[in-house]
């Protein structure tokens, strides 16, 4: 895949980066959750195309999810997520924590947490603004906006995601 894909898969991940110690995690329930993630981007004019066969190899969704991100078009996402006592207080829940970025709290509340971020890859940097707003403690929305820059190139992001408690209980989801 190629490298400016790949970089955007990596970002795609990184919705919840969360902040250093001190802050105060959002107040919501445990137990089973339901996240919708739509991301929008735009900025790489000199993006190679994927080849053919390697669209073939994807499965249906991701296929979809790549040909929308080539296009600067928007895709949508859902997954379910089991948001524990533990994961809220090491603020890793409604996120893939990664852990080579530096991250700065701007609001940190039981309903608010706002986070500018900075992240080094191999050969690329982003800079970003994530907000997650717990609106009940059953239904949390946010909103993420990154800038990519790649060999000169620019890349944004644009995310918008909501969460809904679906219950207690999380069966086989971690």
């Amino acid at each position: 895949m190629p490298t400016k894909v790949l970089l955007a898969l990596i970002v795609l991940s990184s919705l919840g980066l969360w902040a250093a110690d001190g802050v105060t995690p959002l107040n919501v329930k445990e137990g089973l959750w339901e996240n919708t993630v739509t991301r929008s981007m735009t900025g790489m004019p000199n993006m190679p195309a994927i080849p053919p066969e390697a669209l073939a190899k994807m499965p249906p969704e991701q296929r979809a999810r790549v040909e929308a991100m080539m296009k600067g078009g928007a895709t949508t996402d859902v997954r379910k997520e089991c948001v524990t006592k533990e994961k809220l207080e090491k603020r890793s829940a409604f996120s893939d924590n990664r852990g080579d970025c530096t991250r700065t709290v701007v609001n940190s509340t039981g309903s608010k947490l706002e986070v500018k971020f900075h992240c080094e890859e191999k050969q690329a940097s982003t800079d970003g603004t994530l907000v997650l707003e717990a609106l009940s403690s059953d239904n949390v929305k946010g909103t993420m906006h990154s800038v990519t820059n790649t060999h000169g190139q620019t890349m944004n992001m644009d995310f918008t995601f909501s969460s809904k408690y679906l219950g207690p209980a999380c069966g086989d989801v971690k």
